[in-house]
């Protein structure tokens, strides 16, 4: 059982009032800007087939936890923020490996997801992370999984999460898409285009039925052809805030050996739409994702 449950966390808050109400053990807090982004995610997330089908079949794998439990090493005793936590992937996917949290805090935005987390032992806040209302420079470590290209502004969410991290403390960001792997045009782009039908025939996790892939494809902001995160992001952002950045482009099943620069191959859909529309699918441009691990030295 975490320690959360003797830890005063409301010192961590910045902005108490923002504190809308209680839902059971939840902290809902205002959202002043309900974007249809932010609603998709809440609905989708929250639904009660669909999120447990999400956590159940997502970042669970055994190349994910080598390569998150190398990035990590232990948090055990550590303060963690999980921004966009969902139903809480990560932790469940790491928990038998990483030791045990002093405090684990997940922030999300979808109330149904959070509940599931919060029977894992996160501490759950419902919150826009675009405003997240906590304290700066309280964290070992915040973790934003598959969660920047789910928010209408990536740069300014890199940016909240950064400051909730101590000096010595690490931000990871992985699965996000990276932007130059999806520079799809031509046969390339309409086979990328046709997946989409494909994966409703096949009944694919997702993609069931009309309804649940339409809302979410909502949720998937920044998972466009021609969009998606750049290292020049990271970097940017990142450095003026006295993070030292290391960004790891990769491709699903390469697990730790990204660290090594290992990028390996993308999904064979993937390598045809790349090289039907001129990208090199064995060049580190064509990884899927891009992982950023930022040790703040300041």
């Amino acid at each position: 059982m975490l320690k959360q449950a003797t830890k005063n966390y409301f010192q961590y808050f910045a902005q108490p009032q923002e504190i809308e109400r209680w839902d059971e053990d939840i902290i809902v807090c205002k959202i002043s800007n309900l974007t249809p982004a932010i609603q998709a995610n809440s609905y989708y997330f929250g639904h009660p087939e669909w999120g447990l089908n999400y956590f159940e079949a997502c970042h669970r794998d055994e190349k994910f936890v080598e390569l998150w439990r190398e990035v990590i090493g232990s948090w055990h005793d550590k303060i963690v923020v999980d921004i966009g936590c969902g139903p809480g992937n990560v932790y469940a996917a790491l928990k038998e490996f990483c030791g045990e949290p002093e405090l684990l805090v997940g922030v999300d935005v979808s109330l149904g997801a959070l509940k599931i987390a919060h029977q894992l032992g996160y501490t759950a806040i419902l919150a826009d992370a675009h405003n997240i209302p906590l304290v700066s420079g309280f964290a070992d470590i915040v973790m934003l999984n598959a969660s920047l290209h789910h928010c209408d502004d990536m740069p300014k969410v890199l940016q909240q999460a950064a400051k909730l991290v101590r000096p010595g403390g690490l931000l990871i960001t992985d699965h996000d898409p990276q932007k130059s792997a999806y520079q799809f045009k031509g046969l390339g782009w309409l086979l990328w285009q046709l997946r989409l039908p494909i994966y409703r025939l096949m009944k694919r996790g997702g993609h069931s039925t009309t309804e649940e892939q339409s809302w979410g494809l909502a949720t998937e902001v920044h998972h466009k052809v021609c969009d998606g995160v750049t290292s020049e992001m990271f970097y940017e952002m990142l450095e003026p805030m006295g993070f030292e950045v290391k960004v790891y482009p990769h491709n699903h099943m390469v697990g730790a050996a990204a660290l090594k620069g290992d990028y390996g191959q993308p999904f064979w859909k993937y390598r045809i739409a790349q090289k039907l529309s001129g990208i090199n699918p064995n060049s580190p441009e064509a990884a899927l994702s891009l992982m950023c691990v930022a040790t703040r030295i300041n």
